[in-house]
């Protein structure tokens, strides 16, 4: 049985750190456009207390989305050592293409995928680029995708990337702002025949009927915006955490059902970084899912404190961190069992199970 086996990584982590006191004296609104009087204090505290986030990173302003993809990408290939020519498929994730700084204007033409190929110098013809949306969980698509041309035999090495500048599509004047940032992650799959290592399983869904609404483009809340013609991403977060709790749980089991593994054989889960405070839920409901008791929440590293939300970069970039060994008190040896799952816009939801 042929596999896709995880052979490289790399990411690409701004350098712009932007904490919560840079928002001190940012005025917010309410989607009704009336002031949010309380202290800015207070409002950052409790931010903080739900979210995990204290800081994140934002692009240069010479850089795009793009850019940050081909910085993760390069990285990969060239720690690996892998000829870039010999690359199937350059599958880039993402929901915005390239947005140039003090504009808010998706710019997709060419794709991103293109974009890449041709800053990595990749010649070959026979490397198919192409793009992926799929709200947060668009680059765990991406290596769905990317393992069925494996398994197929129509490919023998995939590049995915998911890349994404968050800080140019919101709203300045609304709270959630403060939730996202920007970043890039990418990996190599490849064709192996090992029988102990690889892409076990994967389970996706799309809630569209009901929940196709939870994250959308919208006017900003600032009354004095209200004419301006732009549009920044805003989302129903209680609805969202909500059906978050309902549904990713359940994903997850199906796919560990699939692939055959206890959830007790698990060494990790890495889950979508979009609020610390439900992600541990999530975590929670699983453990509720199999009978059993609170887990370790070392089981589930986190970087959405000093990342923030990058949407289909949190996981990559994860990954990335931790295959490095640069997330303390968190490693992965040969033959450790690791679930990937997120959940974002559509609404979609997906997970896969990985051997090391």
């Amino acid at each position: 049985m042929i596999r896709s086996v995880l052979v490289a990584s790399g990411s690409c982590i701004p350098d712009l750190v932007v904490s919560n006191q840079d928002f001190s004296t940012t005025r917010f609104f309410t989607p009704d456009g009336t002031l949010i009087e309380q202290a800015g204090a207070v409002t950052l505290d409790r931010f903080q207390a739900i979210t995990g986030i204290r800081e994140r990173r934002y692009a240069r302003p010479e850089q795009t989305a793009s850019d940050l993809g081909w910085l993760a990408a390069d990285e990969a290939l060239t720690s690996s050592g892998i000829d870039r020519e010999s690359l199937d498929y350059v599958i880039v994730a993402h929901n915005f293409g390239d947005v140039v700084d003090g504009s808010n204007r998706v710019d997709l033409v060419p794709s991103l995928a293109s974009r890449i190929k041709a800053q990595l110098g990749i010649r070959n013809p026979d490397c198919v680029a192409y793009d992926l949306a799929f709200g947060c969980p668009g680059w765990l698509e991406a290596v769905i995708q990317a393992n069925y041309y494996i398994r197929s035999g129509d490919a023998r090495r995939c590049l995915v990337i998911g890349t994404e500048t968050l800080s140019r599509v919101v709203d300045p004047h609304d709270r959630d702002t403060m939730l996202f940032s920007d970043g890039s992650g990418a990996v190599i799959l490849e064709a192996s025949s090992s029988a102990n290592a690889g892409i076990l399983a994967h389970h996706t869904q799309t809630y569209a009927h009901e929940y196709a609404g939870l994250l959308s483009m919208g006017k900003s809340y600032a009354p004095a915006q209200s004419e301006s013609p732009d549009r920044f991403m805003k989302m129903q977060g209680r609805k969202l955490y909500e059906f978050a709790l309902q549904h990713v749980p359940q994903v997850v089991k199906t796919a560990l059902d699939k692939a055959q593994v206890p959830l007790t054989q698990v060494k990790k889960v890495l889950l979508h970084q979009a609020n610390e405070k439900m992600d541990v839920a999530i975590l929670q409901r699983l453990f509720q899912l199999y009978g059993e008791a609170s887990p370790n929440l070392n089981l589930m590293p986190m970087t959405i404190g000093w990342l923030g939300n990058s949407s289909v970069a949190t996981l990559p970039t994860l990954l990335d961190l931790l295959q490095k060994g640069q997330l303390a008190d968190h490693r992965l040896e040969t033959g450790d069992l690791v679930v990937l799952a997120s959940v974002g816009a559509g609404m979609n939801i997906n997970a896969v199970v990985y051997q090391c």
